[in-house]
């Protein structure tokens, strides 16, 4: 893992925010937060009920995408540990198949249980899913 900067601190700062302002155990258990290209940062939530469930994280990369973000940088996100502090978790398998798709080398802050740092997409999802034609 790569040790994290000042940047990426700032990254986890802002989707920690928004998940203790807008914590809902029902509704909004995850927030993320993507550096886009151009530094600007956008923060997302997760979506729950109780038939559909839609991750943080593209939310986050949706809110980057209507801002006139042309890629990600960087993306984080964070839930709330047992005592309600926020804390970094590791995307579920369909955000480590989307993450990739949306900018070159994008690192992704993660947890190993204990220690904090960074990775590539490609460290997350070595052999990703690829199409066996493409459908034009």
């Amino acid at each position: 893992m790569q040790t994290l900067t000042s940047a990426d601190d700032e990254l986890r700062e802002a989707a920690s925010a928004v998940l203790v302002r807008a914590h809902d155990s029902r509704q909004h258990r995850v927030a993320a937060a993507v550096r886009g290209t151009s530094g600007a940062i956008y923060t997302g939530l997760s979506l729950s009920t109780a038939r559909v469930n839609v991750c943080a994280e593209p939310t986050a990369i949706a809110n980057a995408r209507i801002a006139g973000e042309d890629a990600v940088d960087t993306i984080v996100a964070v839930g709330l540990d047992p005592d309600d502090v926020p804390i970094v978790i590791n995307p579920c398998g369909v955000c480590r198949e989307l993450v990739p798709n949306f900018g070159d080398s994008i690192r992704v802050i993660v947890s190993d249980g204990g220690d904090v740092g960074a990775v590539s997409t490609s460290d997350l999802l070595p052999i990703p899913w690829v199409r066996a034609r493409s459908y034009d």
